[in-house]
């Protein structure tokens, strides 16, 4: 069969087209999605790596108000009793908007400041096993017993009141914390026994 130079090829009516761009419509979406999860897997990192970075700068606070506590507590002890704002010791446990009072700032090397503070977990300060004040601390008992005692660690020998093995160990925290830029912020704490 002879076509005739003058008339048109006949119409084809395809599929392609529309499903071809319908895939590159689809391939763009899904590169959008790609390079969001990208960016806030790389923002999620970074975030981390700043706040452990933070949190080991934290550390320094920990750090020092346990060397003030243990140096003190192998010095003389009865400062225990008794707050000691300038070293940020508190002799009682605090919560809620008082629990910073009495703090203490250091800076790092770099700049950072620190904030710390000790609480003796008592309910008031004074001694602890002073009869008049009553001054009731958390305790825990000395554990004079060899290894597969039948008296559990903590435990009183009689009923009817406790009875340590030795001078008990009263608990201390040491909680400090850095407001660190883009608004960050890490608070570590650290419990410290000591005996009375």
């Amino acid at each position: 069969m002879k076509r005739h130079p003058n008339r048109p090829a006949p119409r084809r009516a395809g599929m392609a087209l529309p499903v071809v761009l319908i895939i590159l419509a689809l391939m763009l979406v899904g590169a959008v999605y790609l390079l969001k999860s990208v960016h806030s897997t790389g923002l999620t990192t970074a975030n981390l790596a700043y706040d452990n970075t933070l949190s080991r700068q934290a550390d320094l606070g920990l750090h020092a108000g346990f060397a003030w506590l243990n140096n003190t507590a192998a010095t003389n002890k009865p400062l225990l009793n008794q707050d000691s704002a300038s070293n940020g010791y508190v002799a009682s446990r605090k919560t809620g908007s008082s629990f910073w009072d009495g703090k203490t700032t250091i800076t790092d090397s770099d700049g950072t400041r620190i904030e710390y503070v000790i609480h003796r977990m008592c309910n008031k300060p004074g001694a602890y096993n002073d009869p008049t004040a009553v001054v009731q601390c958390v305790q825990t008992a000395a554990n004079n017993n060899a290894p597969g005692s039948t008296v559990p660690l903590g435990s009183s020998m009689i009923v009817t009141a406790a009875q340590y093995a030795g001078t008990p160990r009263l608990h201390y925290t040491v909680t400090a914390r850095i407001a660190g830029a883009r608004g960050a912020s890490v608070t570590n704490q650290l419990i410290v026994l000591i005996g009375a």
